[in-house]
């Protein structure tokens, strides 16, 4: 079966739509926050890349780099922030990229959440890429209230990744998000239903 991208911008929504889409599928989901998270958490190496280029004052008590004070750091200087990119991206990369090639020979589907797909230029792996996105005001409030991030961090976050409107031009297929998660899911099993007619 088709290996599918699924991106979009920070408080789209994409995290439930995938949860939400793969439900409707027989799918595997890779998750790179996910896999950044495991990797800042646990490789030693990534640790260890990380105190080189940032100092230890970006680690926690217990000696891992602590995400919210990388966040900070790296949203405020876009060199820090290529830097950090530099270090993950590549070892994401080949998490999901040394399976994908064994899903399009196997009956389930393999779903691609990255959020930064198009920046990393990943979309040429991909069957379809599927787009979440809503506006900028929702997105402005969603990180506001359920996030508690204050807005000078939010323009920056926002500002660093492609603009919405221009993944919505390079997508296939896009999910609007700006109304309720019944909507969000109605649109989830309208494109699961549209795809298992198109693969089979």
């Amino acid at each position: 079966m088709p290996v599918l991208g699924i991106t979009g911008g920070i408080a789209t929504g994409k995290s439930t739509f995938v949860q939400a889409f793969a439900g409707q599928l027989p799918a595997q989901v890779f998750d790179a926050d996910l896999a950044a998270h495991e990797l800042l958490s646990g490789d030693l190496a990534v640790r260890a890349a990380v105190v080189e280029a940032f100092g230890t004052s970006v680690l926690d008590g217990e000696g891992r780099p602590d995400r919210q004070r990388l966040r900070e750091l790296v949203f405020a200087d876009p060199s820090k922030r290529k830097t950090l990119e530099e270090i993950l991206h590549p070892r994401i990369r080949a998490r999901w990229a040394a399976g994908a090639e064994q899903f399009r020979d196997r009956p389930d589907w393999l779903l691609v959440d990255i959020p930064l797909l198009f920046e990393t230029g990943a979309q040429s792996h991909f069957e379809r890429v599927v787009v979440v996105a809503c506006s900028r005001e929702t997105q402005i409030q969603r990180l506001r209230e359920n996030r508690n991030i204050q807005d000078a961090l939010i323009e920056n976050i926002i500002g660093a990744q492609l603009d919405l409107g221009s993944k919505v031009r390079l997508g296939q297929h896009v999910i609007w998000n700006d109304s309720t998660r019944e909507a969000l899911e109605s649109q989830a099993r309208l494109l699961a239903g549209f795809l298992r007619s198109l693969y089979g």
